[in-house]
């Protein structure tokens, strides 16, 4: 198991097979999906497709979202992390895009907040970037709280399949002089 990042509470590590029954718990909640599209997965299998393709970003990209496991349990409650955008979204490509999704039973916990925080300081630090990106449902509320809590601007919005987003980023200076106060 790679552990990319250890927080006071989570251990944000590649996803593997293993982690297929969390990935159902997450993925086939209507809640979870409300606003990404309301596509639910319904079986084990289509679980680990979605396993299969992370993992393959891994191999191709060097990157992908990573399972967060709870330090205290054991517990998989979700994923958080970069993808690379490789294909244009909002006329960028060839970015990271820094996204999370929690099972609903640890929503309210601020795992989001502080895997996006670790997040952020990973790809600035480790990875070598100079923006980091994110996106939300203009509808999805607390989604969109978190990315401006941990300093991201809103750029604009725009239109992905079919549902409008706010499109946020946020540079290596602007984190370095929030990271100073």
């Amino acid at each position: 198991m790679k552990i990319h990042i250890e927080t006071a509470r989570l251990l944000l590590r590649d996803l593997e097979e293993d982690d297929v029954h969390g990935m159902f718990e997450l993925d086939s909640d209507k809640e979870v999906h409300r606003y990404l599209g309301n596509k639910p997965v319904k079986t084990l299998e289509e679980a680990k497709k979605n396993i299969d393709f992370i993992r393959i970003q891994y191999r191709e990209n060097g990157i992908g979202r990573w399972a967060v496991e709870e330090k205290a349990t054991g517990d998989f409650v979700g994923w958080s992390g970069f993808k690379l955008i490789t294909e244009p979204i909002n006329g960028r490509e060839m970015y990271y895009d820094l996204g999370y999704r929690f099972i609903k039973r640890v929503w309210g916990q601020g795992y989001a907040t502080e895997t996006a925080l670790a997040s952020l300081e990973c790809g600035f630090t480790r990875l070598g970037q100079s923006n980091i990106y994110g996106m939300a449902d203009i509808e999805h509320a607390s989604s969109n709280r978190i990315l401006q809590k941990i300093g991201m601007m809103k750029v604009n919005e725009f239109t992905y399949e079919d549902i409008v987003h706010n499109f946020y980023q946020i540079s290596k200076d602007a984190w370095e002089k929030q990271k100073s106060f």
